[in-house]
């Protein structure tokens, strides 16, 4: 099935972004009350996925076993405002010999030997891995709009 992509980015510009953006993903997932949430996850793009890793005993995990259907955003807080939004399905798996968490560790912190990062090396037994198949891409950009208003 081809992922849909809309907005005014092309696939490359949209992979680019996605490859080199250091911003969180927020995740969006409906619970069992019926309402929406929404967590910050670290992220990493490769072969059209998102992944991202969360604790076994996350409530982010609960949810995921319950419903595998997601929304996602991947964009800043301050103008000018751009980024990418979607929707797609999501599966967990035990983390294992997969590299995703020291991939995060040196995308957004720049290290494995920080206290920080050898705390969550150190429960890696414990964590599990994301795998987001998105169905859908949408890409916004008021960079250009922005920059004439100032």
């Amino acid at each position: 099935m081809a992922i849909e992509l809309g907005g005014p980015w092309p696939k490359a510009e949209k992979d680019d972004f996605l490859q080199n953006s250091t911003l969180p993903i927020r995740l969006s997932l409906v619970a069992e009350d019926g309402y929406p949430r929404v967590i910050s996850l670290w992220y990493k793009y490769e072969h059209e996925k998102l992944y991202c890793v969360t604790h076994r005993s996350s409530k982010l995990a609960g949810l995921l076993k319950g419903n595998d259907r997601v929304g996602f955003e991947i964009s800043g807080d301050a103008p000018p405002y751009h980024g990418i939004r979607g929707q797609g399905n999501a599966t967990i798996a035990p983390l294992g010999s997969n590299s995703s968490l020291e991939d995060l560790l040196m995308r957004y912190i720049g290290s494995l030997d920080s206290d920080f990062s050898r705390w969550l090396l150190s429960r890696r037994a414990e964590e599990l891995l994301i795998e987001i198949t998105p169905l859908r891409f949408f890409s916004w950009d008021y960079r250009e709009r922005m920059s004439e208003v100032e």
